[in-house]
């Protein structure tokens, strides 16, 4: 029997204990959200990752986006690859060889991009 991705994720988020679960499951939403945005069936890049969970943050937030964000750890893009590296960690998310965790930083101000 396959284990239940929810309790998986629930036990990442216990064990690293950086980011609530909702961080996760609104990264694997985002990675979802931004596949369709760009019609692209499989992997996205970093920096389109975090654009696209930046816009689906707005989306479903407004203006509490990045309130919402920080509750759950989320302060900079950094953080989203750091969920997406523990997610890849626990075999519920896949990369190439060359994604990299700097794929994620810095590529925009966290407070800035939701306070627009």
């Amino acid at each position: 029997m396959d284990p239940d991705p929810v309790q998986l994720i629930e036990e990442l988020a216990d064990r690293h204990g950086r980011f609530r679960a909702e961080a996760y499951f609104f990264i694997l939403h985002a990675l979802e959200f931004t596949r369709r945005r760009l019609q692209l069936p499989g992997h996205v890049s970093g920096r389109e990752l975090a654009e696209g969970s930046r816009d689906l943050a707005l989306e479903e937030f407004g203006p509490m986006a990045f309130d919402v964000l920080k509750h759950w750890g989320l302060t900079a893009t950094i953080d989203l690859g750091r969920i997406v590296y523990d997610l890849i960690e626990a075999d519920l998310l896949r990369k190439t060889d060359e994604d990299s965790l700097d794929d994620f930083a810095e590529v925009y101000d966290f407070q800035e991009a939701f306070e627009q």
